[in-house]
């Protein structure tokens, strides 16, 4: 199968790429004409482009959130209607949820926040899609050489990791080789719709550094205040600190089995 990728140089599309080495590249500034060129003989679409979400926000760097998401949406979503791609598969994230309640695909509940208006905006562009289309919320995405987890283990390695806060915030996660599972998955199986691309067990922020600090037999006993993680990333800070405890009741309802359906099974892979 051929396949165009937007953000194809980030940590996700580096994946997807050893999955679906037949791909050709969207670039952010192609315009919708160019877009359109490029989807000719690609079957289906992954929309990974957005500005790193971890990071200080200011309104400037909302804007380009917002942007690198929203704009670049717009201008796929146009071009492949006037195209012969048969699939969409859009990104997402469960920052669209509310905090510190249980969600799944039926929750009608979304964040008030710039995350979850910003998550909501993007899949109503997606949805303008008039093909089959599925959008994938992700959770925290675990796997070497990039994500989440890079920018945790020097930290843990020298035996600095600890909570965030309270360790009571749930982190909702995936494991990088389920998720590129899961897109080949939507694909044989002709899925539309919206999925939790996360893993069946999310934890609170202490049974996750506790786990990883047994998985690299290194200590977790210094916490990281909050109000510290406030003043590195300010607003944008809400994405270290909100609670998202999302479930993936639509993949499963359809049959996806995960390799790696608990932390310590994906952490001893990708670390081992």
């Amino acid at each position: 199968m051929k396949v165009a990728m937007s953000g194809a140089s980030g940590f996700v599309a580096n994946a997807l790429k050893q999955r679906f080495p037949d791909f050709v590249v969207i670039e952010r500034g192609d315009d919708v004409e160019a877009i359109r060129q490029k989807l000719v003989g690609v079957q289906a679409v992954f929309n990974l482009a957005g500005a790193p979400i971890v990071a200080k926000w200011d309104e400037a760097y909302k804007k380009v959130l917002y942007s690198s998401r929203i704009d670049t949406t717009k201008k796929l979503v146009e071009a492949i209607n006037q195209s012969d791609v048969e699939h969409f598969i859009s990104t997402s994230a469960v920052g669209i949820y509310p905090n510190n309640i249980p969600c799944d695909e039926s929750t009608q509940k979304f964040g008030e926040d710039f995350l979850g208006q910003l998550a909501l905006a993007w899949e109503h562009e997606a949805q303008k899609c008039t093909k089959r289309t599925t959008i994938l919320r992700f959770g925290v995405v675990l796997g070497r050489d990039g994500g989440a987890l890079e920018k945790m283990l020097p930290a843990f390695k020298m035996g600095l990791g600890g909570i965030i806060g309270d360790g009571r915030m749930v982190t909702s996660w995936i494991d990088l080789d389920d998720l590129v599972s899961i897109y080949a998955f939507v694909l044989e199986q002709k899925c539309e719709g919206i999925f939790n691309a996360t893993a069946p067990e999310p934890l609170t922020n202490f049974h996750f550094t506790k786990i990883l600090g047994k998985v690299l037999h290194r200590p977790t006993f210094i916490p990281v205040p909050s109000f510290i993680i406030k003043m590195l990333f300010g607003e944008g800070s809400t994405v270290l600190l909100d609670s998202k405890e999302a479930y993936p009741k639509a993949l499963l309802e359809k049959g996806f089995v995960f390799r790696y359906p608990d932390l310590e099974s994906s952490l001893r892979k990708i670390l081992a």
